[in-house]
């Protein structure tokens, strides 16, 4: 087939959820795609997020094609080596003790709403179900996680929606005092906001947040399907604020681009969920399970120092490239966030018209999440087209 096809066979057949760039994805290598007709586009998105080392990776390969020939799946009936493995990797790299395995990010804050609810009921009985988010979050596309999100934007069509959530402003330390109140449950939040903006909280935010969460016994939820993985640097975010979270969910880059989700929770919590209450068909998968120690694997503790020193350098490239288009860059690692003073879903389609794959967030923000393998020559390749396509604006 061609890209015209693929497109037209597409539109045809599969629902217009998503509004397309019109653009077909034929293969990659590393963090540079090309489509069908063989042009090259410099990958600053990485399937939103999920391709974290990458197109092609030599490492992950093996992993998952030796894996795929052993055995693909056997339930969670039964014990598997790469699922144990990974569990104990991730709880040892984490701080916190135990792991569930799903298959995408809206399933993993789903079990830990049910984790934070149960853990209340067994400890306290009804009536202390209430769960806490930030406005200008993002928690999911499922009713209960599109309830969890404190965006209106998302608030519409699918009524009712669960019940029990309510939002308080971030970085607001007094609000967030009065919001955790006697029938709250659980504070979820992302350290950094990434539908939302690409917005870091504060660290004094933060802080004071697992203060309060451990005086009156809310779990403290890091929502990290975005922010985990390595993306800002360091395993998971909240190794970067120094706050050891109840729960924390993970999903997008952890299997470097099969579908795998989940959550690890501490020591208190760790045994809430027991045998019946909460469930996962391809939870733990093993192919998927094995790509995920991989990407672990290749995600050493230097290569995480060259995500931050990555981060680093595209941001500083942008601030002094001194852009009238350009109102800021923010973010941590390779989670950065361009604030444009032109409408930003435009400059994003001008982007990707022009060889550079990237995202947005928020109501002015270009997202840039590479693969965090991403050469300096990509990244220099990648930067020099937006430099071009930028000075071009006219504001």
């Amino acid at each position: 087939m061609n890209g015209e096809q693929v497109i037209a066979l597409t539109n045809e057949h599969i629902m217009p959820t998503y509004a397309r760039f019109p653009v077909a994805i034929e293969r990659g290598s590393g963090s540079t795609l090309w489509d069908f007709g063989g042009k090259k586009y410099i990958d600053f998105a990485s399937g939103i997020g999920v391709n974290s080392v990458g197109c092609g990776n030599e490492k992950w390969l093996a992993a998952v094609s030796g894996q795929a020939g052993r055995l693909q799946h056997v339930s969670n009936l039964f014990y598997t080596e790469p699922a144990a493995r990974l569990a104990a990797e991730l709880t040892a790299r984490s701080g916190l003790k135990k792991a569930f395995f799903c298959n995408s990010g809206a399933e993993a804050n789903e079990g830990a709403i049910k984790l934070a609810r149960k853990y209340s009921f067994d400890k306290y009985g009804k009536g202390r179900s209430a769960i806490v988010t930030l406005n200008q979050s993002f928690h999911g596309r499922t009713i209960t996680t599109l309830a969890a999100t404190g965006q209106d934007v998302f608030h519409n069509y699918f009524f009712p929606f669960t019940e029990g959530f309510k939002y308080t402003p971030a970085n607001d330390k007094a609000a967030l005092d009065a919001a955790l109140s006697p029938d709250v449950c659980a504070l979820m939040l992302e350290p950094v906001q990434g539908e939302g903006g690409v917005l870091p909280l504060d660290a004094d935010f933060i802080a004071e947040a697992g203060r309060l969460c451990r005086e009156r016994d809310i779990l403290l939820i890091a929502d990290e399907v975005q922010t985990g993985t390595g993306r800002t640097g360091t395993l998971f975010c909240f190794q970067r604020y120094g706050v050891l979270p109840d729960v924390c969910t993970f999903a997008k880059g952890i299997a470097g681009g099969l579908p795998f989700g989940g959550m690890l929770a501490g020591e208190k919590c760790a045994d809430t969920l027991s045998a019946g209450t909460h469930a996962s068909t391809f939870g733990g998968n093993p192919v998927c399970a094995a790509a995920a120690l991989a990407v672990l694997d290749i995600l050493s503790p230097s290569e995480l120092g060259e995500v931050r020193a990555k981060g680093e350098y595209i941001r500083a490239k942008i601030e002094d490239m001194e852009l009238p288009a350009v109102g800021g860059v923010r973010g941590l690692g390779l989670m950065i966030g361009v604030a444009v003073k032109a409408p930003h879903k435009e400059l994003c389609a001008m982007l990707i018209e022009n060889g550079l794959l990237s995202l947005t967030a928020g109501s002015d923000a270009l997202r840039f999440l590479p693969p965090l393998t991403i050469s300096y020559a990509e990244i220099d390749e990648g930067l020099e087209i937006f430099r071009e396509t930028l000075s071009g604006i006219r504001l």
